[in-house]
């Protein structure tokens, strides 16, 4: 049977090397351009002189030298056969570096490059470049520039290795830990709480430092680290800091947990707090935090007490701080309470000022009438501006004196300005009472009728109108009386226009304040029967005089008988 050519070749191959095997070759000539290598096929294969060169462009090989290489191809366009020597030795360095992985080993290399996520590294076999991340760069923070170093040789740990990509990853870390780990031991066994410790700042988070202690972490938590307020730790430490620290905790089971402290290196600022600050002293301090319930002012280094939103203002209630203090500001303050247990202390800032309230008080009396406009209009009643910007309150029943309080405050409205009486001044509760009806008393005539004529007491006016029902009377200075038909006379009346008529003039007794309307009540009957009964009284005491003087006479007779 004739065999086909391709089954020839098959056959003719069949016996020689596999393209990924490296073999032996000898070098029998070198030009400027080639080295010539005999690797036993049958004809010599030509190699690009520069693979056989080092980093300074130096040859390293002679003629008669025997070099590895590879098969690149069996035949090219002249029917010779391809070598390698540069693919030769990067698979001699791949095998290399396969064992090294499989042995768990250590391979020394060169950090020579920052890329994103960590750096490169170029690998002593073979120079193959591997890839370091940076989480796994050390057990604590580096600085780049102390890695990125052509000159320092370093020991890494292969952890990931993949020829067709091309793709190796390397640590750092696990050759620091394992060398660490007996120091790690040591430390371990010799730590105590309370000591203090030398440590090195490897990573800040918003609640605190990690601090590598020689081979073991301790957490600097945010509140240990100053006996003031801290908003985040960058603002006392930074990572690569070689701080001294206080071990607080130290708990080993479940789980490691070593607890660190840099505050209680130094002595508690609240240490005699109330002894240096007493109830009622005035400081000065920097504001340092502003909340919507107030601001924090720093005493002290480590001391800040809290300046309540309501202890801002004499006048301003519902306030916002930011607009009376900033970050940073120099205040004066005074201290209100404190409480050295909960570390807490209460600060005024109004107290610091003069008092409008009391300022009010001093000038002004009750009585005194005063003059403002209308801030704001409530259900019971109308907050009127006064001097040193306090409010006075006109309540809903001291609007008016003749509408009813639920419409008379309909015939304001805000801005308005206003005049009214000051009813009461409270400095301690901050309150001003104000009244409008107590100005229109004042001045209304009746209000001045009533203060001249006492009740019971007899006028005279002259009648205005008439009706069945009874009769106004003009008392003159705009005060109007009014009689009922009951109290025109003592015998039965059932209509008044029988007996009473306009331009009359008559006498009454003043009896009462008439509310709607307002009028003052009289009555006829009620000073008829005044006079009659004082007739009468009279004419008991005439009687008992004459009676008296009659006994006096029959006495003097009787004596002067001898009787």
């Amino acid at each position: 049977m004739t065999e086909s050519f391709a089954e020839l070749f098959e056959d003719s191959i069949k016996d020689q090397p596999k393209s990924s095997d490296i073999q032996k070759g000898k070098v029998i000539r070198i030009t400027d351009k080639y080295v010539i290598v005999d690797a036993g096929y049958k004809s010599e294969s030509y190699m690009d002189v520069a693979q056989f060169k080092n980093a300074a462009g130096e040859l390293t090989i002679a003629v008669g030298d025997d070099v590895d290489v590879m098969v690149e191809s069996y035949a090219n366009e002249t029917g010779s056969t391809e070598l390698s020597h540069e693919k030769a030795k990067k698979t001699q360095a791949w095998n290399e570096l396969e064992k090294i992985y499989e042995d768990k080993a250590i391979v020394e290399g060169v950090i020579n490059q920052k890329v994103k996520g960590g750096f490169t590294v170029e690998l002593m076999c073979g120079n193959i470049k591997a890839f370091l991340p940076g989480s796994l760069v050390d057990t604590r923070p580096v600085r780049d520039e102390e890695l990125v170093d052509t000159n320092n040789v370093l020991q890494f740990k292969v952890i990931k290795i993949d020829q067709k990509r091309n793709n190796v990853v390397v640590s750092r870390k696990a050759v620091v830990e394992k060398e660490n780990s007996s120091e790690r031991d040591l430390l371990l066994q010799n730590i105590t709480e309370g000591e203090e410790r030398k440590g090195t700042v490897k990573n800040l988070t918003d609640y605190g430092a990690f601090v590598d202690l020689g081979g073991l972490d301790g957490l600097l938590h945010i509140t240990d680290m100053a006996w003031k307020r801290v908003k985040h730790p960058s603002e006392v430490v930074t990572v690569g800091d070689e701080i001294t620290v206080k071990v607080l905790k130290v708990i080993k089971e479940p789980s490691l947990r070593i607890s660190l402290g840099l505050k209680q290196l130094t002595e508690d600022p609240w240490t005699n707090i109330a002894e240096r600050y007493p109830t009622g002293t005035k400081v000065t301090g920097k504001v340092t935090n502003i909340a919507d319930y107030g601001c924090f002012v720093e005493l002290q280094p480590g001391v800040e007490g809290l300046v309540h939103v309501s202890e801002m203002d004499w006048t301003s209630k519902n306030i916002n701080p930011a607009k009376f203090v900033d970050i940073g500001q120099s205040v004066e303050v005074k201290v209100l309470d404190v409480n050295a247990e909960d570390r807490r202390i209460s600060l005024g800032l109004k107290q610091c000022k003069p008092n409008p309230w009391e300022e009010f008080a001093s000038k002004y009396k009750q009585g005194d009438k005063v003059t403002g406009k209308i801030k704001s209009i409530t259900d019971f009643g109308m907050f009127i501006g006064l001097e040193g910007n306090i409010d006075g309150l006109v309540h809903l029943s001291d609007i008016s004196l003749n509408v009813p309080a639920d419409q008379a405050i309909h015939n304001y409205k805000k801005g308005d300005e206003v005049t009214a009486a000051i009813r009461n001044i409270q400095p301690e509760q901050e309150k001003v009472s104000l009244s409008i009806k107590q100005l229109q008393l004042q001045d209304d005539p009746i209000n001045k009728f009533i203060s001249e004529n006492k009740k019971g007491s007899i006028v005279k006016g002259v009648i205005t109108s008439v009706t069945p029902r009874g009769a106004v009377v003009d008392l003159g200075d705009k005060v109007e009386g009014y009689i009922r038909v009951s109290d025109i006379s003592t015998d039965p009346i059932d209509d008044a226009t029988k007996v009473l008529s306009e331009g009359q003039e008559v006498e009454a007794k003043f009896v009462g304040l008439e509310r709607k309307p307002r009028q003052i009540a009289l009555s006829i009957k009620a000073k008829d029967e005044a006079e009659e009964k004082q007739v009468i009284e009279n004419a008991k005491a005439r009687n008992k005089e004459i009676s008296e003087g009659n006994n006096t006479m029959m006495e003097a007779f009787k004596a002067a008988k001898g009787e």
